[in-house]
């Protein structure tokens, strides 16, 4: 699986984005998505995932009820909708698929290249 993020950008605190994840392959549904975030030196973080069949959700506790996961199989593509923007969500933003749903990054087999986030305040 091959996957490619795209979305970011500079915005202010309080702005919307919405980040895309286009997956390559016929087994999209298959997969568990999730998206994290890293800064430099740092690890990568959860922010959310959704299973591959039945959508089961779960946002890390610092995104819940701001941010938005959802997913087009047809399309193959795991967006993540971001609403009022913190300047602490600045971060490089990564999509993961996964064999099954999991808040710790070495659960991912593929990665995206990452999209980055600035959030201004």
């Amino acid at each position: 699986v091959q996957l490619q993020a795209s979305g970011g950008g500079l915005v202010r605190a309080g702005d919307s984005l919405t980040l895309s994840c286009l997956a390559s392959g016929r087994t999209f549904s298959s997969y568990a998505m999730g998206w994290f975030r890293q800064d430099p030196g740092k690890e990568r973080d959860f922010v959310a995932h959704i299973s591959g069949s039945d959508s089961r959700i779960q946002y890390a506790d610092y995104v819940k009820g701001r941010f938005i996961i959802s997913r087009d199989n047809a399309k193959n593509t795991v967006y993540l909708q971001m609403n009022s923007l913190k300047p602490e969500d600045t971060a490089v933003y990564y999509c993961g698929a996964a064999k099954d749903v999991g808040s710790t990054s070495f659960r991912y087999d593929f990665w995206g290249q990452g999209t980055e986030v600035t959030v201004s305040s």
